[in-house]
């Protein structure tokens, strides 16, 4: 399956593909940011794919890469139980990406997810607000320059009752 999956991608999107990899029976399709959206909607109405789920969807911040920031889609197919991830890199200077939650409606949570702890700005979201933490609040948490014990006094905390 993970032959014919990668076969019509690179038949369909050659020119959109930067590479395939498989770690521990783990398939990646690393994208340009541009094709993201195009890929999913492929995968997702290819008859023989049937990529109907997406479980999740995350970012790394690599810290000292050129292109920072990779945004990470883990896509399931009820019809071949597979999984795979479809990737793609962001430079520091334009966190933007295309949402896919018009593609999996799932990826709504998710996306919102990212853009709280990372800073991703996921074009065309329907509610892209803040998950967690207050919409005020200006940092992001999960990325690599932010300190382990956070940032004294950025976050009101409940006062005590005692």
């Amino acid at each position: 399956m993970k032959d014919l999956i990668i076969q019509k991608i690179k038949e369909r999107f050659a020119d959109s593909v930067i590479e395939f990899s498989d770690f521990r029976n783990d398939l990646s399709v690393l994208l340009k940011k541009e094709a993201i959206h195009d890929v999913a909607l492929f995968l997702r109405d290819d008859a023989d794919l049937k990529c109907d789920m997406c479980k999740d969807a995350t970012a790394i911040d690599w810290a000292r890469r050129k292109n920072r920031f990779t945004v990470v889609y883990h896509i399931y197919s009820f019809k071949n139980n597979i999984e795979l991830r479809l990737k793609a890199d962001l430079d520091e200077s334009d966190l933007n990406t295309v949402s896919l939650v018009s593609v999996w409606k799932s990826a709504e949570w998710y996306e919102r997810e990212t853009f709280d702890m990372y800073g991703i700005n996921y074009v065309n979201h329907p509610d892209l607000r803040r998950i967690y933490l207050p919409e005020e609040f200006e940092y992001y948490p999960l990325r690599k320059d932010f300190p382990l014990l956070g940032i004294p006094g950025s976050l009101p905390l409940p006062k005590s009752e005692n």
